[in-house]
């Protein structure tokens, strides 16, 4: 009888400034795209000493808006998606003013651009890791259950309510049981 191996924790980014990091697949958008008029800024910076994403913006709820959203398309090619079966969930270094933030997946299943499957993510003003268990993601505007097993898309989202977001993102990867 072979002995399962536990996996190990894999970075997706550690915003290393290095040629070699993912950050350069990071983009940014906002409701704008649908007509809303919330507005989105992302940078590579250094906050509170560390090499990370920086998003900012303005939230709003008018004209039907309500989202800033910083994503990076997964896997190699970018697009094509890493499965995550083995894994727990994602665990994510963040800092920033508390606010309405979310971590969004995008998997092989959603196919419409507002299909995501969602989890809240708490923000403080000190650097903290925040793990997010596949249990705490929710599907939005899709009935299929969350599928790790090819995810093409993470998502780091301020929306929902109307405020001045300002999140910053140093680590990511996804996590194992210990």
């Amino acid at each position: 009888m072979s002995e399962r191996i536990a996996p190990v924790p894999r970075r997706l980014d550690d915003f290393d400034v290095g040629p070699a990091s993912m950050t350069r697949r990071w983009s940014v958008f906002s409701d704008r795209v649908m007509g809303g008029v919330s507005i989105a800024n992302g940078t590579m910076a250094t906050v509170q000493g560390r090499h990370a994403l920086h998003l900012t913006g303005s939230v709003s709820l008018e004209q039907n808006g309500g989202f800033i959203q910083a994503a990076c398309s997964l896997g190699d090619p970018p697009g094509s998606g890493v499965d995550a079966r083995g894994f727990r969930g994602v665990a994510l270094s963040v800092c920033g003013t508390p606010g309405s933030y979310f971590v969004h997946l995008r998997t092989a299943d959603t196919r419409a651009p507002w299909q995501y499957y969602g989890a809240p993510l708490p923000v403080s003003g000190e650097w903290t890791r925040v793990d997010l268990d596949w249990g705490a993601f929710t599907p939005a505007s899709i009935s299929a259950p969350l599928d790790v097993s090819r995810i093409v898309r993470i998502g780091l989202v301020a929306a929902k309510t109307a405020f001045r977001a300002d999140v910053a993102l140093s680590e990511l990867w996804l996590a194992t049981s210990d």
